[in-house]
């Protein structure tokens, strides 16, 4: 499997939001069974059980479920992961998500209090296209009482830190910067800026390719054609990773007893990278279990050892199963 061609993906999804949604099978999904996926604990190097990883949470605070936004056995499992947390846990549990902005949560808030119906959820607080995906674990938080975290900065504010710098973030207002993480804040270094830097690489490469291949008509309309523009992705990536990770150290702060647990996109927390290195900046004390999940060719054959440095636990899905969007 090629994971820079993965990351490639989600990291355009993330950015340019260039997605075909195909019709939801989340009541598909319920149909799916431990034979759509194995997980793999790298601390026992083993094959074991999701009820596995609800022991193990015991001991921890905040659970990481790094996911591939069109995957559907991992939508299934995280929306079956969080009712067996709070089976075990109970109102104890809140869940985070990277899917809602900051600047929502108030709107997020009303729709979980009953305040307001679902419709001006979905106009105002900015869903994912793919949102459906989402929803069952939303719901289902909804209707046992859960917290949930609006945990990630608004797009307006990492494109301004990509295209101009940390710097220029300083120039907003003190509401704005309320929405995402406290400045300055650090970037990625290392082998996460390496990884980036290569992500860039591509994507530029990518569009220059579709350019290249556009018919002469269309370079001639008054279309403009695509280009890579000119952005710092270390400084936007790493605004996302800092501003979800500190709105689980702020919420934490304000709710010491909670256990959580956070979806992103695994590009943000793979090799306890980006949401995990910010979330050591502001407490290192915080106890934490890291998932990564994504379809593998071998399946159900998988060498987990070359994966070993990626997660605490290891989850490969089953890849002849429909993904929920195409790119």
């Amino acid at each position: 499997m090629n994971l820079m061609k993965t990351f490639l993906i989600f990291f355009i999804f993330e950015f340019f939001s260039i997605i075909v949604i195909i019709p939801s099978i989340f009541s598909e999904e319920k149909n799916l069974s431990e034979d759509n996926y194995r997980i793999y604990s790298v601390e026992h190097s083993e094959v074991i059980s999701i009820e596995r990883i609800v022991e193990d949470f015991g001991d921890y605070d905040v659970i990481f479920f790094g996911e591939e936004h069109n995957d559907s056995v991992a939508h299934y499992l995280e929306w079956l992961l969080l009712e067996k947390l709070f089976n075990t846990y109970g109102e104890s549990l809140a869940l985070s998500l990277e899917m809602f902005d900051r600047d929502v949560r108030v709107v997020l808030d009303e729709y979980l209090r009953d305040k307001i119906k679902e419709q001006y959820l979905k106009k105002d607080a900015r869903i994912w296209k793919n949102y459906k995906d989402y929803r069952p674990m939303v719901e289902f938080a909804k209707e046992k009482n859960l917290d949930i975290i609006a945990a990630n900065a608004p797009f307006r504010y990492v494109n301004l830190a990509n295209s101009k710098g940390q710097k220029y973030l300083t120039t907003l207002s003190e509401t704005a910067k309320s929405f995402i993480a406290p400045l300055p804040y650090d970037t990625a270094v290392g082998a996460y800026l390496e990884k980036l830097k290569d992500i860039s690489k591509q994507i530029a490469d990518s569009l220059a390719k579709k350019e290249k291949a556009m018919p002469d008509s269309l370079k001639k309309s008054k279309m403009k054609p695509m280009s890579m523009p000119t952005y710092n992705i270390n400084q936007g990536q790493s605004l996302w990773d800092a501003t979800m990770a500190y709105s689980i150290y702020q919420y934490r702060e304000k709710n010491p007893d909670k256990k959580i647990m956070h979806v992103n996109g695994r590009m943000h927390s793979d090799d306890h990278f980006g949401v995990i290195q910010q979330l050591k900046n502001y407490d290192n004390n915080i106890r934490y279990l890291l998932i990564s999940a994504f379809p593998e060719d071998s399946f159900p054959n998988t060498d987990f050892i070359q994966y070993k440095n990626l997660a605490d636990y290891i989850i490969i899905t089953d890849p002849s199963i429909p993904k929920t969007f195409e790119q």
